[in-house]
């Protein structure tokens, strides 16, 4: 289980043993997807003539008919909700000219998302020997989904049933009617990777997601996800400690047309710890020696340490809030000078 905001791991167990994801893979199918819908390369009104391959997908299916024209959101929504295979397959085929070429793309995110332990080889999930991950990548994977792609994530992972060619299914996460504070995110299923679920939930201003695999039931992957939510929001508090493009610093610049400059840090900084400690948390920074012009924004010059009382908890980057061009060459003269004594 981790936090959504500070990517932290609060409970684990055999985190990254090597299993199938079954529908879990849907999520990788889903943010390459997306990632077309915010680059306006397809549309969600855009129509998908459905393949016989499609057709032919064995497992949950929305129940395409072969030759049939349906949307990209409708599809999306069979994927998502219905756990569809005959949806999936038709995204992959329509945005890549075949499953074979989509996978690539799935393999290629994967690499850049940092999932070490995952490989493709479908775009539905269904058992090949070569198609695994493990729950770290797979609460990764959630967290990033979420993360870079909010709107679309609000719009259908909460939502209950999807209604297609007159057949309405349920979403297979029951955690949805049980706590109002879970939305989202997607099951798996299949008679050899067990019963899994990823579940996202949100009380306050914190965010958790779970990871369960290889369940014996609908009923053991519900709870247990369910008891890991509660026990992470029981015990565990997130903190916004430093803002984004806040300025942590200010430090003196050499040789530049300014002579100082702000240091910060690219990213909100959240820190993730058991409840009521958050007083013994204390920070500390180091700055590279004589910062010399050019200066470029977001490069970063020093460190920013979070220490929970004796614990090193987080290092980050300080980074400069804004570039420094060189100054003239009585600037450099002078500065050269000064720095010999210094």
């Amino acid at each position: 289980m981790q936090d959504f905001h500070s990517g932290e791991t609060l409970m684990a167990n055999n985190a990254d043993e090597r299993l199938e994801p079954a529908s879990l893979t849907k999520l990788m199918t889903a943010y390459l997807i997306f990632q077309k819908l915010r680059a306006n390369k397809i549309q969600l009104t855009e129509p998908v003539k459905i393949s016989e391959t499609a057709w032919r997908m064995t497992g949950s299916r929305m129940y395409l008919e072969v030759g049939t024209s349906v949307t990209i959101e409708e599809l999306l929504q069979g994927m998502i909700i219905q756990s569809g295979n005959d949806a999936s397959m038709a995204l992959a085929e329509f945005v890549a000219g075949s499953e074979a070429a989509f996978v690539s793309l799935m393999n290629q995110q994967a690499q850049q998302l940092g999932l070490t332990n995952t490989h493709f080889t479908n775009s539905t999930g269904l058992p090949h020997e070569q198609h695994y991950s493990t729950a770290r990548d797979l609460a990764l994977m959630a967290r990033r989904l979420i993360q870079d792609f909010p709107e679309y994530y609000q719009r259908w992972y909460s939502k209950r049933e999807f209604t297609y060619n007159n057949i309405t299914q349920p979403n297979r996460n029951q955690l949805l009617w049980q706590d109002p504070t879970v939305d989202g995110v997607k099951t798996g299923y299949t008679a050899s990777a067990g019963y899994c679920l990823i579940s996202s939930a949100k009380r306050g201003n914190m965010r958790l997601i779970s990871v369960v695999m290889g369940n014996k039931s609908r009923k053991e992957r519900t709870q247990g996800s369910k008891e890991m939510l509660d026990y992470g929001f029981r015990f565990f508090e997130t903190y916004p400690l430093y803002q984004a493009k806040q300025p942590l610093t200010t430090e003196r610049i050499w040789q530049g047309k300014v002579n100082q400059i702000q240091l910060g840090l690219g990213e909100t900084l959240y820190v993730t710890l058991p409840k009521d400690q958050q007083k013994q948390l204390n920070a500390s920074i180091k700055v590279d020696k004589y910062l010399k012009a050019p200066i470029e924004a977001g490069k970063a010059y020093g460190t920013l340490k979070i220490n929970l009382g004796e614990q090193v908890i987080t290092k980050r980057p300080l980074v400069a809030l804004a570039s420094v061009e060189p100054g003239q060459l009585w600037k450099k003269l002078t500065d050269s000078f000064l720095l010999f004594f210094y």
